[in-house]
């Protein structure tokens, strides 16, 4: 055999040994147990709590496909509403007071009055004068805002974040000063001697709250004769304000729970920027239907799932609000934690961001809980300073853990010495609009500021929720209304160390018939 041939079967012999060693190490078929195929398998009928899913080896029938489009398509809808809502809230909001009149920069509502419950505002208190401009900067470019000194507030955008404090946690620290609010890419000159913010949306609402210590009539004084609101285009001839006392008036600022609640979220997405929302919840909205640029337009199948799906994340929405997971995503929502209270604050853990411990795990049942019943975000509301702002607790149940009916009657008791330095205040709401409960009490509120309310020997009250009021008890009661539901929410205004640090605490809501 010559050198060439050798080499040759030499080479042969190698390339078949090298190929029956993968062979043997390819995993056969036969070897897989039964176990992992049953794992990764689909059997050709799977009882769903959706229903029966049918299959042909693992394909689909037509039928089951479309039976979990129906599912996937209701879910993200439910999703877009728990998701969408800080959008639709602070629409609701923007529309409330252009219901009103207040349609441009330098026309702006406020409670001359003070808020009552003819007035449909998330939670609103009765105790401080609300003065309430909206900008929008599509239409009038930067624009400026002279706030009066003195005032408590922020700037929000369209998508209900923070974006700058107002007054002593603003940078002009209370003393009040010139806002210049410029829009999304702004490119241009920026002048000097203004508190300069840059917002991610168009539609910017301001809330601002003015202290009425010295009055009505002196806060509003303040207010007029300082406030000025205006294109930074016309600074050199703003229009004349024009302020638009709201106090007493019927008008809604509420998103819906219902259909239109998509109608009314797709004008936001239309009309602000695309970078407003991050891709993956643009993504989402744009499943449904919901698109920049696009129309939205779903057709009979889709309107029918998504009325659907908004009834479902209403009742979720809710659910969150009412039995927070206090074991699980709502951990840090009790006020008094040690003893599964039924009080609740507005923010898990005190974050306005809603972005966990860690500052970048969303919460999103966090985000729920707080845009459901309430409004106006800034790490302000958040912090408790001995004697400085406001601080609360909600009650959404009484102390069996159920629903507050207005047909019966129940009772708090707040201990001696309530501590705040300024008052405290009971506010009643009503379940279904979240708003001030309307009753035969045009300010459904008691505290400290009531005429009359009277005092226990120890120096601690007894406050009545129900029907009629109890004998003798008559400037210590809330008026309930038979068949609707109610919650409350208990104010200390200039918050002292006794309720910061939990040594003082009001009873449960107790049931009394």
């Amino acid at each position: 055999m010559t050198n060439r041939k050798m080499k040759m079967t030499r080479l042969a012999s190698l390339v078949i040994a090298i190929a029956a060693t993968q062979f043997m190490c390819l995993p056969a078929a036969a070897q897989v147990s039964q176990e992992v195929l049953d794992s990764i398998s689909t059997p050709n009928q799977v009882e769903t709590s959706i229903g029966t899913l049918k299959f042909l080896d693992g394909a689909p029938y037509p039928e089951t496909a479309d039976k979990i489009y129906d599912y996937l398509d209701t879910m993200r809808g439910v999703d877009a509403f728990l998701k969408g809502m800080p959008g639709a809230s602070l629409q609701g909001l923007i529309h409330g007071a252009h219901s009103q009149g207040a349609t441009e920069a330098h026309q702006v509502i406020y409670f001359d009055k003070l808020m009552d419950s003819q007035s449909l505002y998330l939670t609103g208190n009765t105790s401080t004068m609300y003065v309430l401009p909206n900008l929008d900067l599509k239409r009038d470019g930067p624009t400026v805002m002279e706030a009066p000194a003195g005032m408590l507030g922020a700037f929000n955008d369209a998508w209900f974040r923070y974006v700058q404090d107002i007054g002593p946690a603003g940078p002009d620290k209370g003393k009040g000063g010139k806002y210049l609010v410029l829009p999304p890419g702004y490119e241009g000159e920026v002048p000097e001697g203004y508190f300069v913010i840059r917002p991610r949306t168009y539609d910017v609402w301001v809330f601002m709250r003015a202290s009425i210590a010295n009055g009505l009539e002196a806060a509003e004084r303040n207010v007029k004769d300082n406030l000025r609101l205006y294109p930074l285009a016309r600074k050199d001839n703003p229009p004349a304000m024009e302020f638009i006392g709201v106090s007493g008036n019927a008008f809604n600022t509420i998103h819906a729970n219902n259909y239109t609640f998509y109608e009314h979220l797709n004008k936001v997405i239309q009309k602000e920027p695309l970078d407003m929302l991050d891709p993956e919840t643009r993504g989402l909205f744009a499943s449904i239907g919901m698109e920049k640029g696009k129309p939205f337009a779903p057709d009979a199948r889709m309107k029918k799932i998504l009325t659907d799906a908004v009834a479902i994340a209403n009742a979720a929405a809710r659910s969150i609000v009412w039995y927070p997971r206090v074991d699980g995503t709502m951990k840090g929502i009790e006020v008094y934690p040690d003893t599964h209270s039924a009080w609740m604050m507005g923010w898990v853990d005190k974050n306005v961001f809603f972005n966990g411990k860690d500052g970048q795990t969303m919460n999103s049942d966090a985000r729920v809980t707080f845009h459901y019943p309430y409004t106006a975000v800034t790490p302000a509301m958040a912090v408790s300073v001995p004697g400085i702002g406001s601080d609360y607790g909600m009650a959404y149940v009484d102390s069996r853990k159920q629903p507050l009916d207005g047909s019966k009657t129940y009772k708090v008791h707040i201990p001696p010495n309530p501590p705040a330095k300024d008052f405290w205040a009971l506010t009643m709401y009503d379940n279904q609009t979240r708003s001030q409960l309307q009753t035969v009490q045009r300010f459904p509120t008691v505290g400290s500021q009531t005429e009359g309310i009277r005092k226990n020997e120890d120096g601690s009250f007894d406050i009545y929720f129900g029907p009629e009021a109890p004998e003798g008890y008559e400037n210590n009661w809330l008026a309930t209304v038979p068949g609707k539901g109610w919650f409350v929410a208990l104010r200390m205004y200039g918050p002292l160390e006794p309720w910061i640090e939990k040594t003082w605490r009001p009873s449960e809501i107790e049931l009394v018939q």
